[in-house]
């Protein structure tokens, strides 16, 4: 980085601190502006499209082509990332993805357009989604080089990206009472416009300098420890959708209605906030992948008590709970997966994430959906936990180091083996 922060950081910094370093206020609002379009676009696309096609399983099919663009994909884009830097890649990215959404909007202003061009729409929308948050991290470990500062900045990064899931959605509900629901696929277009375009043009990315090799596709299989971070992540985001599901299932069996469901998720991400917050105020002695495995233990522990509840006090309670091991997981994972990456590819590592984080989200939510009403919902809860008990369980298990493997920074092991 051009401007690397030269004020020494105390032994335990705190979360002013991170805010502290030079350009880092500046870039990280940019970056979480952009970043609200994905809190605003997916409940924006959803509603936009019932009221074009009067259809909830039209919305259904579109919003899957949408996120299954969107995550499947990440890798690629990140990849971009790494090997044209953030200015270069971001930009041409933001562009694309902000015109299409305008191009969504058009096509659900009105009702009549065929679910097919609705479908290639968003298919093509989701394809060109920029790796923001990707990229923030790893500008977050450009910008800061005390490794406790750079804890408190991934765990500060985090809870910022939970709230931002909150108010996305309350967002595009104030913007409906006034305007139809196609504009709030205007205003994911603008803020993700708006944002990147600060984010890039933050004096932080200036120095950013694309290392020799970056650019080159990133294989689980290639850096020796991003699988547990990825797997750990996957079943973070899979116990998740079932908490969501599950609670809504509860609610409804139990005769209390659909309006306790917001509140006892809300005590889930209140949970995560929390737990989030004092994870990266700890001057933690132990390792990162220790506490990964702990941070996943205690989700799993949290939820399988949830199943034990009796009714909606003690299950928001264990909820809350579960959601307190929420961030601390996902930021240890992010924080894993950077230690493990060369520079060369540390977007992309944490896209990695990333994508299992969205893809555990999308598969809990099948096959939560297909056992309810065919397993009580407490072992429903109890299945959830040992998912995300065995996901821990994985992050701790060493994989060998093979012939034509070289240790980057951070005890890495990539592949110096010829790529076909």
């Amino acid at each position: 980085m051009s401007a690397p922060s030269s004020t020494p950081t105390p032994a335990c910094p705190s979360y002013a601190a991170v805010l502290q370093v030079p350009y880092a206020r500046r870039t990280f609002t940019a970056a979480l502006v952009g970043r609200l379009s994905y809190g605003t676009v997916s409940p924006a696309v959803l509603l936009a499209v019932v009221h074009s096609t009067g259809s909830y399983a039209a919305a259904g099919t579109v919003m899957a082509v949408f996120g299954t663009a969107t995550v499947l994909l990440l890798p690629l884009r990140a990849a971009l990332v790494d090997r044209h830097g953030p200015r270069r890649a971001l930009l041409p990215m933001a562009l694309l993805y902000g015109t299409l959404l305008c191009v969504l909007a058009a096509v659900t202003w009105r009702p009549g357009t065929p679910e097919v061009v609705l479908g290639t729409v968003a298919a093509l929308t989701g394809m060109c989604a920029p790796p923001l948050g990707p990229t923030m991290r790893s500008v977050w470990a450009e910008l800061v080089g005390d490794q406790g500062l750079l804890q408190r900045a991934y765990s500060l990064d985090g809870v910022a990206e939970e709230l931002l899931y909150v108010v996305g959605p309350l967002a595009i509900g104030a913007l409906m009472s006034f305007a139809p629901p196609a504009a709030g696929v205007l205003l994911s277009a603008v803020l993700i416009g708006a944002g990147t375009f600060a984010f890039v043009t933050s004096p932080a990315l200036a120095g950013v300098r694309v290392p020799a090799g970056g650019g080159r596709g990133l294989r689980l299989s290639r850096v020796r420890g991003l699988l547990g971070p990825v797997v750990v992540a996957a079943g973070t985001g899979l116990a998740l959708s079932a908490v969501y599901l599950l609670v809504m299932a509860f609610a409804e069996q139990r005769g209390y209605g659909d309006g306790v469901v917001p509140w006892v998720l809300a005590a889930l991400s209140a949970g995560s906030a929390v737990g989030g917050l004092l994870n990266g105020a700890v001057d933690w002695r132990r390792a990162a992948r220790v506490r990964l495995a702990l941070s996943a233990l205690g989700l799993g522990l949290a939820l399988a008590a949830a199943g034990l509840a009796a009714g909606v006090w003690s299950l928001t309670v264990a909820v809350a709970c579960a959601g307190f091991f929420v961030a601390p997981a996902l930021t240890t994972a992010y924080l894993l997966a950077d230690e493990v990456a060369a520079p060369e590819v540390r977007t992309q590592a944490g896209a990695w994430v990333n994508m299992a984080v969205n893809a555990g989200s999308s598969g809990g939510s099948v096959v939560t959906g297909l056992l309810i009403g065919r397993v009580p919902v407490g072992v429903c809860f109890v299945i959830a936990g040992v998912v995300a008990v065995v996901a821990g369980a994985s992050s701790v298990v060493r994989v060998p180091v093979r012939r034509g493997w070289s240790r980057p920074r951070g005890g890495a092991a990539i592949d110096t083996a010829p790529r076909a």
